[in-house]
């Protein structure tokens, strides 16, 4: 399978960090961003690449050359197959793949240069194959939402919707586009490519692929940030140094604080049937974004009985958990996922839903909430915390084979988020 590789951007925003390369080639720990990307193709047999040059191209070509010989940065072998195609003009984010449609004639990854990733790529285009669309986008959470793109989903994975960082919005789930991509080779039916033009891959290219239903998005915690900004060089460059980057690899066991919802982030409140009720508690935005610091994954957990009673539709419940999103990522955090239980094991309440009034096996105290989460994002459950503010998610997590962590009662609500902060400093970074 092939990879094209988008590596001729300027870097106006990080500028200041090294202007006398193109961005891709800016190095981290002595190594170039290019590189990186690279290694983590190669090491997962992904070594057949396409290098879309421009702005100093030379210095990729001079670098890297055909992927046959050795690395300056290690002195090992690049392992890789390089071919080149060179911009003689801006063509956009994705102008040049009319220079390659003769090429790419099977599924084929595409990816921005100027990130730094390390993801399961397998996984990743299984879950392409699977959906059969024209494209998939890899979307994660991310720290700063607010200045993002956001993508919406049905729950198979289909995009329904994009908003541009200008477009407003209110409430939304916390999933931002991350710069990687599988297409079938279908999306050069497009008559957007039957000439060498200027193309928005995001604008021309993928929205218009929407209402057709053929856009899909595989959802990941796994690691994948940009080089936009000096503060992220930075903040990347720690993360390599720290083995975060790796780690994050779902081919590797994960850990994760799974977070009760009502109580522990939000006020307690009863049911809470109106979201216009869910209010976060105080330090919980701080807690989350340690979490996410640490390389922990941050999961919610919540029994919502209030599906199966008919009081909150799946919908109306989607979108309190967008508001809750929205809260946290206004203060840079994120949670990698929400599982929630409708089912309620009671019967006899008007306007119930009777096919979820059942004894179920995800309704806590029982682990079927977190062992489905273990399962989609390999975590490992010993090396991972329950925390919650009653006996039920105690005695969850201690079903889950985690380590149990209760908080104090609403009554002491102040000290309870104090103590949720103390956890996440004492236990988990």
């Amino acid at each position: 399978m092939k990879t094209v590789i988008m590596a001729g951007g300027k870097g106006t925003r990080i500028a200041s960090v090294n202007a006398e390369v193109p961005k891709p080639m800016i190095p981290i720990l002595g190594k170039p961003i290019l590189e990186y990307q690279l290694e983590c193709l190669r090491d997962q047999g992904y070594d057949d690449v396409i290098l879309v040059i421009g702005h100093l191209g030379h210095v990729v070509r001079d670098y890297f050359g055909d992927g046959s010989g050795v690395s300056p940065a290690t002195g090992k072998p690049f392992g890789v197959r390089i071919d080149y195609v060179v911009e003689t003009e801006p063509l956009g984010t994705a102008g040049a793949l009319f220079l390659l449609k003769e090429q790419l004639t099977d599924d084929f990854l595409l990816l921005c240069g100027d990130v730094i990733f390390d993801i399961d790529v397998e996984r990743f285009y299984r879950f392409h194959k699977a959906r059969g669309g024209v494209a998939t986008l890899f979307t994660h959470p991310n720290s700063h939402p607010y200045d993002s793109g956001i993508i919406m989903a049905d729950k198979e994975g289909r995009v329904t919707n994009w908003l541009h960082k200008e477009d407003p919005r209110e409430w939304y789930r916390n999933r931002v586009n991350a710069g990687l991509h599988f297409f079938s080779p279908k999306v050069f039916e497009q008559g957007l490519f039957r000439e060498l033009k200027k193309v928005d891959l995001d604008r021309e290219v993928l929205k218009p692929l929407i209402p057709t239903g053929e856009l899909y998005v595989y959802d990941s915690p796994e690691y994948v940030k940009d080089m936009g900004t000096p503060d992220r060089f930075f903040a990347v460059t720690e993360d390599i140094r720290s083995g975060k980057v790796h780690a994050k690899n779902l081919s590797n066991p994960q850990k994760c604080v799974f977070l009760d919802r009502d109580g522990t982030l939000n006020r307690y409140v009863g049911f809470l049937r109106n979201i216009e009720e869910l209010e976060l508690l105080p330090g919980v935005a701080e807690a989350v974004r340690k979490i996410n610091e640490s390389g922990y994954l941050a999961i919610v957990v919540t029994n919502q009985p209030v599906i199966a009673r008919g009081e909150v539709t799946v919908e109306a419940l989607q979108e309190i958990h967008n508001k809750l999103e929205t809260l946290l990522g206004q203060e840079g955090a994120y949670v990698d996922a929400i599982y929630y239980c409708p089912h309620h094991p009671h019967k006899g309440y008007e306007g119930e839903i009777p096919e979820l009034k059942i004894d179920c096996a995800c309704r806590k105290p029982k682990a079927g909430m977190l062992l489905q989460a273990a399962k989609d994002f390999h975590i490992d459950l010993a090396a991972s915390y329950m925390v919650g503010d009653s006996d039920n998610d105690v005695q969850c997590g201690i079903n889950a084979g985690c380590t149990p962590i209760l908080l104090p009662g609403e009554s002491a609500a102040t000290a309870q988020y104090q103590s949720l902060l103390e956890f996440v400093d004492d236990r988990v970074l």
